[in-house]
């Protein structure tokens, strides 16, 4: 395994403050696998064996249901999918698959069930980790059930932004198809709320987005702290998008 990997593995907050020892022997039995675009990494319903973190590339967890499909993250360097089924060791409630070549260490879930018996520092951040999950998850249904497709896009944009440090320009990293499916809306719900938004402070370009008035889109989505957040630690895993990238014009 490249040094590298275990240095950015171990600087999660899931494996930042457990024993040297045990983080040795939580690496001893992993093993990285390098991953074509569009590979099946896990299946929901299967038997939760590894927990994986991705370390190069990107992941996209997925459910189905009844011919029915929705985004539910996409997972990029360095985090990690999914705990909660490793720690129970209980079915996967989600599928995965990489968005493009990939490489993903994984971690057998019986060592960690094994280390979380045994390290204190450990199964503390795990229990920090599913809470902050919990938050996450809790956050995005209540966004979900409560905004209109019009205020969830604007406070997608706004937090977008958040993200960029603030920036009023920048670009978005992943294709507009799993935005609206993690958003619950189809891809031409999506158009049509965003062409609705161009006269409240956004302008659209593509993937890119300029905010022209910060003040007009927050009152499209009537940002709230409860459901738009942030939490104070940010999340290894859990229901997210990738962040985006600041643009260059």
């Amino acid at each position: 395994m490249h040094p590298q990997d275990l240095a950015e593995t171990r600087n999660l907050p899931l494996f930042r403050t457990m024993l040297s020892a045990s983080f040795d022997a939580l690496m001893q039995s992993a093993m990285t696998q390098r991953c074509p675009a569009g590979q099946e990494l896990i299946r929901q319903g299967a038997r939760a064996e590894y927990l994986h973190v991705v370390v190069e590339g990107s992941v996209e967890l997925y459910a189905e249901w009844q011919g029915r499909r929705t985004t539910m993250a996409v997972v990029q360097p360095v985090g990690t999918f999914i705990l909660a089924a490793c720690v129970k060791d209980l079915p996967y409630l989600m599928s995965a698959r990489t968005l493009e070549p990939s490489r993903v260490l994984l971690i057998p879930s019986s060592d960690l069930r094994a280390i979380f018996r045994r390290d204190p520092e450990f199964a503390v951040s795990i229990v920090g980790e599913l809470a902050a999950a919990f938050r996450s998850m809790a956050r995005h249904a209540k966004n979900l059930k409560l905004r209109t497709s019009r205020e969830r896009i604007a406070g997608y944009l706004l937090k977008q932004s958040a993200l960029a440090g603030g920036a009023d320009r920048f670009v978005l990293q992943i294709e507009k198809r799993l935005v609206a499916s993690y958003l619950g809306m189809t891809p031409e719900n999506l158009s049509r709320a965003l062409k609705s938004l161009e006269g409240s402070g956004v302008e659209l370009h593509g993937h890119a987005v300029t905010i022209t008035d910060r003040a007009r889109l927050a009152e499209a989505c009537e940002a709230d702290v409860l459901i738009d957040g942030p939490d104070s630690e940010p999340l290894s895993d859990g229901v997210s998008l990738p962040g985006p990238a600041l643009s260059e014009d």
